[in-house]
């Protein structure tokens, strides 16, 4: 998982309890603390209070719990992702403030089942979707700002791809509800979040139509 972030370029922190794992991820150039992450220091040493996302990624179900609890309170405006080994402990964690959980089996059996039937598509997907260095292509999700440039307007009056070369693959309204065909006559609201593909340029010029910014 580190390694993915590090991948990405997001910014990150590992909280563990192990010393040695704690040496390892240092000597690897990972920016790691020593200690339980359900601990409100340790979070806060961690960085707890600028962060914006948590995963919480520990073997035992109530400890990611705490670890949810802990993170909730510290920051609310967290995006809480847990790890969960049953459907049961998913809702436990939802209920202790987890945005999002994922078991690791059921996602194992999707993907050895995606890599059996369309496993040039997997391949694409883990291409774009991370990033990789000299891949061209990319894809990326936005969050529309309150203040943004872009909230209340149409997507044929923004000229997303005129002007940025980016393709607007689809959009989710703030109230969950997916768009995978969007057209001209949409119009983008504070909340939705858009998901696009385009080249690193591309993606820059998107952030910058999104921030009010001239593009270059």
């Amino acid at each position: 998982m580190a390694a993915e972030f590090a991948l990405q370029d997001v910014p990150f922190v590992v909280v563990e309890h192990e010393p040695r794992t704690v040496e390892e991820c240092l000597a690897k150039g990972c920016p790691a603390v020593f200690g339980e992450a359900s601990d409100d220091d340790v979070l806060r040493e961690a960085g707890i209070l600028r962060a914006g996302g948590l995963v919480a990624a520990v073997d035992s179900d109530a400890d990611n719990v705490f670890v949810v609890l802990s993170a909730r309170k510290l920051n609310p405006r967290l995006h809480n992702v847990a790890r969960a080994s049953s459907d049961e402990s998913a809702a436990k964690l939802e209920i202790a403030g987890a945005d999002r959980t994922i078991s690791p089996y059921a996602v194992g059996g999707r993907r050895l089942a995606s890599l059996a039937t369309q496993p040039l598509v997997v391949d694409f997907l883990d291409v774009v979707t991370r990033g990789e260095e000299g891949i061209e292509f990319r894809l990326k999700e936005f969050v529309v700002p309150k203040a943004s440039a872009i909230a209340e307007r149409t997507i044929g009056e923004l000229k997303i791809g005129e002007k940025t070369g980016a393709i607007v693959l689809a959009f989710r309204t703030a109230e969950g509800k997916f768009d995978t065909t969007p057209s001209a006559g949409d119009r983008l609201h504070a909340g939705d979040t858009l998901i696009v593909l385009g080249s690193r340029g591309q993606i820059t010029r998107l952030e910058q139509l999104i921030r009010g910014e001239e593009i270059s």
